[in-house]
């Protein structure tokens, strides 16, 4: 499929692919979505709400590598934190070292002294444990969503695939099943759709579901918990 680098609404860049009419990152701001939904939601509720003392290493699961740009924000914050993290990163259909040069995420998060570790995340391995940093580990994947099988391994997935409109498989009992399954008691699922349908199918499988407000150009989003 063609893929088209466009500039969203904060100034930092995403991928759109022409035939699905989709994009990575929303229009309205790559940074400032991933930051909400991602970060302030998931990661920040996380060791706020759930755990406030944290000693061992977060493990953290995001489906939909794509950009890399959810990853490095929470690289990012491991660093200011001082955050142990093990992150595994799932990705069906990798993007190529052509497609990625044109992010500008580097300068709009004015990180220049991490741009170094950025292309680690794109070159290191994928299948295997790679050190970013002391408090950062990285694991990335190339399967299909419905292949992952662990068992309470994860306290927090970043669920971020493509939009129900184009890939309802993705947003399905099965799939939530999966995750849930995926997560440690207490753990927490952010996501920025906020369709009923995927709030339902959450609930079937027995997440607690509550809907939060969405980043800029969305009324709202879901966080799904699982019980203890």
């Amino acid at each position: 499929m063609k893929r088209q680098i466009i500039t969203t609404a904060d100034g930092s860049k995403t991928i759109r692919i022409e035939e699905w009419n989709e994009h990575y990152h929303s229009v309205h701001g790559a940074i400032q979505e991933a930051n909400h939904v991602y970060i302030k939601h998931g990661l920040f509720f996380y060791f706020e709400t759930i755990v406030k003392n944290i000693v061992k290493p977060i493990p953290i699961l995001e489906i939909g590598f794509g950009t890399g740009l959810n990853a490095f924000m929470t690289f990012l914050e491991s660093q200011k934190q001082s955050l142990k993290i093990n992150y595994v990163g799932v990705e069906a259909f990798p993007l190529s070292t052509n497609e990625l040069e044109p992010l500008n995420y580097i300068e709009e998060l004015a990180a220049e002294r991490y741009a170094e570790t950025f292309n680690d995340f794109h070159k290191c391995p994928w299948g295997m444990p790679y050190e970013i940093s002391p408090k950062f580990q990285l694991t990335k994947l190339k399967k299909d969503f419905k292949d992952i099988d662990e068992q309470s391994k994860f306290d927090l997935i970043y669920f971020d695939a493509f939009g129900a409109r184009v890939q309802p498989e993705l947003w399905t009992e099965a799939i939530f099943h999966l995750m849930y399954e995926a997560l440690k008691p207490k753990g927490v699922l952010v996501t920025y759709s906020s369709k009923g349908s995927v709030r339902r199918a959450m609930q079937a499988v027995g997440f607690n579901v509550e809907k939060l407000p969405g980043p800029l150009g969305k009324r709202e989003m879901l966080r799904a918990r699982k019980g203890a």
